[in-house]
């Protein structure tokens, strides 16, 4: 209840009324991709700040390595689960998306983190952007596999079967091109850069940058949840037309992979914010990058699936409910 109290979610609140209303309210895309670019920035500055403070120590390394893990089990885990019940494409691009993480997700766990007086690790921004791709990679390799089977499809023309002529599949991506366009994308160099000039900088910049970084943090991030809140509404009705195993995985896979980064962080013995983060991360899915890639790269796969899924279904419950669990079973397990 204590998170439902707070300014930033009840505005995504108010952006799900509204869209639910059908209200004419909306944030124009600029303005949406600006705030965007700002949480990725303020996030990497207060990492890069908080990095500076603690150096890098070697439980900075067993958390990305905790990470990375993650990051390639649970595209394996969906992919396996998911090709019993839709196309070997659909089934990949799900996968993917699951197996990627929430910036937005991350952010809003962070904000909850600091309001509860809960310290972790800068580091943890590098984990989310070291978490973004692998799933990526993988569904690109998934439907090129997929692709090499299937060959060229026989097609009947007008109906009759004597004549036909054979369709190539789609070309194959190359897996260079996809880990050109995932290392070099806006949002992760951004991020990486802003953990570099925090890192850099050290308290000085903290305090240079304090109005910027910290002070104005809330409101854009409020004002960005609304907007997240509209676009969660609009998408709802997407997912009333997708099978029920495909809504259950929606809602139980991302409680999963929590489970799964909560027993690693056990097993590493994670500080209690880290191992929150590290759980909201494994439990988050991505609505932005990811459907980025994959409307080039696995074109044979259905947008509305994979995006009306994690946004119209995961996004709202881990907002709302999930992350002050994913803390509370945390410091159950983790003090």
């Amino acid at each position: 209840m204590h998170n439902l109290l707070d300014p930033a979610i009840l505005f995504f609140i108010v952006g799900v009324l509204a869209g639910a209303v059908r209200s004419n309210l909306e944030i124009p895309p600029a303005i949406s991709r600006f705030l965007s670019l700002y949480l990725l920035m303020a996030l990497g500055l207060k990492g890069g700040f908080a990095l500076s403070h603690s150096g890098l120590t070697p439980q900075v390394g067993i958390s990305l390595a905790a990470a990375m893990t993650l990051a390639i089990c649970i595209p394996l885990m969906g992919y396996w689960i998911l090709s019993r019940f839709v196309s070997g494409f659909d089934a990949a691009a799900v996968a993917a998306t699951y197996g990627s993480v929430s910036a937005v997700t991350f952010v809003t766990a962070v904000q909850y983190l600091e309001n509860s007086s809960v310290t972790y690790g800068g580091h943890m921004a590098a984990a989310m952007a070291l978490m973004e791709s692998p799933a990526i990679i993988m569904a690109v390799v998934f439907a090129n596999v997929l692709r090499q089977t299937k060959g060229n499809v026989r097609v009947a023309l007008g109906g009759n079967a004597a004549q036909v002529h054979e369709r190539s599949a789609p070309p194959r991506m190359k897996v260079s091109k996809i880990l050109h366009e995932s290392f070099t994308d806006g949002a992760q160099l951004l991020l990486l850069g802003a953990m570099l000039v925090g890192l850099l900088t050290g308290e000085s910049g903290k305090a240079a940058m304090q109005p910027f970084s910290a002070d104005l943090f809330k409101g854009m991030l409020s004002f960005f949840l609304l907007d997240m809140g509209l676009m969660a509404a609009r998408n709802f009705p997407k997912v009333r037309d997708h099978s029920p195993v495909l809504i259950a995985y929606a809602v139980l896979g991302p409680i999963t992979h929590a489970g799964l980064a909560l027993g690693l962080a056990i097993l590493l013995s994670l500080p209690v914010g880290d191992g929150a983060l590290l759980m909201v991360l494994a439990a988050s899915a991505s609505y932005i990058a990811v459907p980025a890639v994959l409307r080039y790269a696995l074109p044979e796969s259905n947008p509305s699936l994979y995006f009306g899924l994690s946004l119209g279904v995961t996004f709202p419950l881990n907002i709302l409910f999930g992350i002050p669990v994913y803390l509370s079973l945390a410091q159950t397990f983790l003090l």
